[in-house]
């Protein structure tokens, strides 16, 4: 099961990478994301709480400085062949042993990349790293270079993304039978996670969101349960997950007859969506797509309930999120193309009224039109 991808997956990402550090013209990159860890070696872990980076030279070079806790785990997981262990002690300082390894690699003076922009830098290990690099080497701000080849999906990869969409399906058929006046949302949530895990998926890379009542208009997760009145609304947003890939949906659910006002802003969703589906193709970005959104909900008179986004690209991704960075924002100019895996919702939250209203699933971008990945219809549910 360890590594997830075949030998020539890896070494053909790995190709893919040192052709990306040419064009930057880095002599080497050190890996902060543990999502660049994973797609790059197959090393899996939630070690990445604390200070690791994974070096990658021009020459494809590559060597990981980790805790001891992870030693085994990167032994067992990744292709990685050379690991340095810091040492925890008090007042340690892991990016002075990180100098010492770069030198040992010949790196001083070199044009060295780093992901900033990741959970897997802390700000305090930022200032230390900036602190012990700044006369060693010219460093770089290379955050998205790895992020940038993620979006585009192997055949390899898109199997994954698929048994997560099917997941994902499987989780929502688990909730419907219990969606009733009275029902617990532990119940609920119980049920979902349980048929992802029992289709041999895994925990996303978030939790699960779920709010009911008032609370259906939160767009995060958070703690304590309540149980669904006889007339309710529930909002639910959940993902499939296989080998870390995502595939996320997302619904509000009737329980007992609806509003009006539900109803009107289920239609404004369902047009968005449908006005979107022609601009998920080549020739389109991540911008265009916002816009499609802003101009149906505004046209509408929703401009005040809608949100500044409208979706991300999914991949393998770890905690706190399984977003990617790439989303779906006014102005953004990453551009479509075939083989990313994207999810687009609609989220219209009237706090007015107090009425919520969400639309989501993921597509699969082709050639030609996207493939929507669940089998569920874009439908008003009621319970």
């Amino acid at each position: 099961m360890a590594p997830r991808f075949a030998p020539e997956e890896y070494s053909g990402r790995l190709e893919r990478l040192l052709m990306a550090m040419k064009e930057e013209r880095l002599d080497a990159l050190l890996l902060f994301a543990q999502e660049s860890m994973y797609w790059l070696t197959g090393y899996d872990t939630f070690g990445f709480c604390f200070f690791q980076t994974l070096i990658v030279k021009a020459d494809g070079q590559m060597s990981l400085l980790t805790r001891s806790a992870d030693l085994r785990q990167a032994r067992h997981t990744s292709t990685i062949e050379n690991i340095t262990v810091w040492t925890d002690r008090a007042n340690a300082d892991p990016t002075v042993e990180l100098k010492n390894l770069l030198d040992e690699m010949d790196l001083l003076g070199a044009r060295i990349g780093v992901e900033y922009d990741t959970h897997g830098l802390t700000g305090t290990n930022t200032r230390r790293l900036d602190n012990q690099l700044q006369s060693f080497a010219k460093i770089i701000d290379a955050s998205y270079v790895v992020s940038n080849l993620r979006l585009t999906k192997s055949p390899a990869e898109i199997a994954h993304v698929r048994k997560a969409a099917k997941l994902a399906d499987a989780s929502l058929d688990a909730a419907l039978p219990l969606i009733e006046p009275g029902a617990r949302e532990a119940d609920l949530l119980a049920a979902m996670q349980g048929a992802v895990l029992a289709g041999d998926g895994e925990y996303p890379g978030n939790e699960f969101i779920i709010g009911s009542g008032d609370d259906a208009l939160l767009c995060r997760s958070k703690s304590g349960r309540r149980k669904l009145n006889k007339t309710d609304q529930l909002t639910l947003e959940w993902a499939g997950t296989s080998a870390r890939y995502h595939a996320a949906m997302m619904r509000t659910i009737m329980v007992g007859k609806p509003k009006q006002r539900h109803i009107e802003l289920f239609d404004a969703c369902l047009d968005a969506i449908q006005q979107i589906e022609p601009v998920l193709t080549t020739g389109h970005t991540f911008g265009d797509v916002f816009d499609v959104h802003a101009r149906v909900m505004d046209e509408r008179g929703l401009a005040r309930h809608r949100l500044n986004a409208c979706g991300y690209s999914l991949g393998a991704r770890f905690a706190p999120s399984w977003m990617e960075h790439q989303m779906f924002y006014q102005g953004s100019p990453q551009p479509i193309e075939p083989d990313m895996s994207l999810f687009v919702h609609m989220i219209i939250m009237d706090s007015d009224t107090g009425v919520a209203m969400t639309l989501g699933q993921t597509y699969l971008t082709t050639p030609g039109a996207p493939e929507a990945l669940s089998k569920h219809k874009l439908e008003l549910i009621q319970r």
